[in-house]
Parts: C-alpha cells; structure tokens; sequence
C-alpha cells in the first residue's frame, strides 16, 4: 500500500508535498497557481531524458508557452561544486527566473535554494558575477524579502528538499554553504517514474541516508520525545522498504513509501536537530574525498554509533527495535552495518572509495583541530582527542 506524507509533518514555507503524483501535470498545475512566466529550470545530466526532446516534455512545454526563463541548467556536479552553481546563478539571475524548478539529487536541490537567493538580489545588487560570499550575505539580511517559488522534483531519497539549509562544496574541497527559513522549497513533487535507471550508488545510498537522519535525530543531544518518536516512524518505513526495495529496485509503490518514510526522518532531524554528528562529520568526509554522501553513511554511520554507544545506549536500543529486532538487544550499529551489507553498491570501507589510512590520518587530525567544540557540541559522548576520532574512524566492522 502507498503511504503519504501527513498534513502535520509538511514544514512551515511549504505549500504542498505531492508523492507519487506524475510530477509533469503536477508541476504545471502549480505553475499556473504561481502566476509564474520566466521558469528556470536545474537538473542533474541523469534528468535530463524526462525533461526534453519531445513536444510533450517538460522543457519542450514550457518553452513553447513563452514561459522557459533560460535554456535547460545541468550544471551542477555531486556535492554542488562551487563553479557549477555559480554558473547556473548567473544564468537565472540574468533570465529575470520568477520561479526554480530543480530536478534531481541533493545537489541540486540545494542549488535551487541558493540560486533563490541570488537572484533576489536583483535591484539591490552591485556585483555583476555570483559569489559564495555574495550569496551567503544574501541569507544574512533582515528583513528577508519574500524569494522566489521553488518546485522541487527530486528523482531519489537524499531529501535536500525537505530542509531549510543548502551545501556547497568549495574549489577548497570545504563543505559550506547557507541556512535560512525562507529558502524552504514551496512544493515537492516525488514521481517515482524519475527515479527509473538510477545506478544502485544513487537509489540505495540516498535511501540508507534516511536512516542516518533519523538516527542523528535518535541520538541528538538536544533532541526529545516528539523528535524521537517522529524519527522511529520514519526509520521504521524505510528499513521495511529498502529490504522491498532490493529485490525490486524499480517498484514505485515501494518508492514512493520509502520517500515518505525519509521525509518524516528528515524532518525529525530539522526540528532542533541538524546537523547531527554523523551528518556533519559524513557530510565533511564526502567533501574532503568526492564520496557520495550514501557511502559516506555506510563507512561512517554504524562506527560513529558504537562511538557514542555508552551515553545512548537507551535510544539505540529503541534504534534496535526500529531495524527490526523486538527485543532490542542487537547493538544498532550491527543492525545498520547489515542493512548496509545488503544494499548494492554502497561502500562500507575506506579502502572500497579509495581512502588510504594516510588520508585517513591527515583527515582526523585536521577535524580535530578545527571541528573539536562542534562535535563534542553534537555527541552523546565527548572526544579528546585525535586518536579519538580517528579510532572511531577505523573501527573493525567485525566490532560493533
């Protein structure tokens, strides 16, 4: 049975989350809500085969309303790098976009916010180029003025669109980027139809990430009942239906239910959570090594679990219970790491994303310099030192 999203979980600033809806009518009903007549529209090279080509595509339908803003945008890259996005805010600011359709992963999705921002500069801005710097100011002004619609069509489960903060990745290889309640995309359109061909490092590492939302939001510090108890309703949709998903990858009932599942998580986690450790730390790691963020999850999350295991260990029991063992004795960092070993090409060694201990060395030295406070601010249990981090790091799967 198809699940939906309840009317309680949809996040102030948005208007609708549409799942399993064709997202073709769907968006153009919305459009016309808007009043939208200049539509830019992003998506990841992948997207590209629903959105043009025929008369009856999106692109193809939009452009001959008069309603296309500027040329279909596939510039942005994994992790959102900086030149990709500041080229597409540059052709969006320049084609006077009303409205931002992003279409695809969380990359994407992100861009579409900051791209938001940029272009709502327009009348108050000297600059003629975009810049990081430029758009990070423009996330700092009060008051904020009203930005621009997005529809988000995302064709996987990383749930950018469901957030109020967007990342980038710097020509540093530094994770960064913006936060600000009005970036929230003003409606999400889930067709599952856009996910058919995703590679398995698409399809199953954006779904093993809704299990590392709703964790980080299990074992936040400042996290409570509500949150925990939203988060296992969540955890426990996608662990049913990622093991569903599996054997048939391409079911839309059972991926339209994941995303269901990962929406209530992330939410969960948005609500006084974010970022959780595991979600800074994995988001840093991605940045620093060009590893999808789902391998990020399946190296990372069951290691940083066992870490902290001795200060929440009542809320990983309930984890326990979640991932499908009713007596809640198995370590959840087992349970996790065995989800992780049934999911096709999701990495779970640094050695299978070409991560040397060198590097690894290197790494763990530099989060403890410059990142200490802010994990011990998110960790049930404090690190002293780099040894510390990096023995969670490297811990033997064999020992969670």
């Amino acid at each position: 049975m198809a699940l939906s999203i309840p009317s309680e979980q949809i996040p102030p600033g948005m208007k609708a989350v549409h799942v399993g809806s064709p997202f073709l009518a769907t968006a153009m009903e919305e459009l016309s809500s808007f009043g939208s007549k200049k539509v830019f529209v992003l998506a990841n090279n992948s997207s590209r085969k629903f959105l043009e080509g025929d008369d009856d595509n999106f692109v193809n339908i939009l452009q001959a309303k008069g309603m296309l803003a500027a040329p279909l945008c596939t510039s942005i890259g994994m992790g959102g790098g900086e030149e990709g996005l500041l080229q597409a805010a540059n052709e969006a600011y320049a084609a006077d976009a009303d409205v931002v359709v992003t279409v695809g992963g969380g990359a994407v999705q992100d861009a579409g916010k900051l791209i938001r921002l940029w272009i709502s500069t327009k009348g108050s801005n000297t600059a003629t180029d975009a810049t990081v710097q430029g758009i990070q100011a423009a996330s700092n002004r009060d008051p904020m003025p009203t930005l621009a619609p997005q529809i988000a069509i995302p064709n996987s489960f990383a749930m950018a669109e469901a957030t109020i903060v967007a990342g980038l990745t710097t020509t540093s290889k530094i994770k960064s980027g913006a936060a600000h309640k009005s970036m929230m995309p003003t409606v999400i359109i889930y067709d599952p139809a856009l996910s058919a061909g995703l590679p398995d490092w698409v399809r199953f590492g954006t779904a093993l990430r809704g299990v590392e939302h709703a964790v980080g939001a299990m074992t936040h510090p400042k996290s409570n009942e509500d949150i925990r108890t939203r988060a296992l309703a969540g955890l426990s949709i996608i662990n049913e239906n990622l093991k569903k998903l599996v054997s048939n990858p391409e079911c839309p009932t059972t991926q339209s239910n994941i995303y269901v599942g990962g929406f209530i998580a992330i939410r969960a986690l948005n609500t006084g959570c974010y970022p959780a450790l595991g979600h800074l730390i994995q988001n840093q790691y991605s940045a620093r090594f060009g590893v999808h963020q789902g391998s990020c999850s399946g190296i990372l999350c069951g290691r940083i679990m066992d870490y902290h295991f001795d200060k929440s260990k009542e809320h990983q029991q309930r984890v326990s219970v979640a991932l499908g063992d009713d007596t809640g004795n198995t370590p959840a960092a087992r349970l996790v790491q065995d989800l992780v070993a049934m999911l096709p090409a999701v990495s779970n060694a640094h050695a299978q994303v070409g991560v040397t201990d060198e590097m690894l060395k290197e790494f763990t030295q530099w989060m403890f310099e410059n990142n200490l406070p802010r994990y011990n601010s998110l960790s049930p249990k404090d690190f002293g030192s780099a040894e510390d981090i990096y023995g969670m790091m490297t811990k033997p799967l064999d020992e969670l």
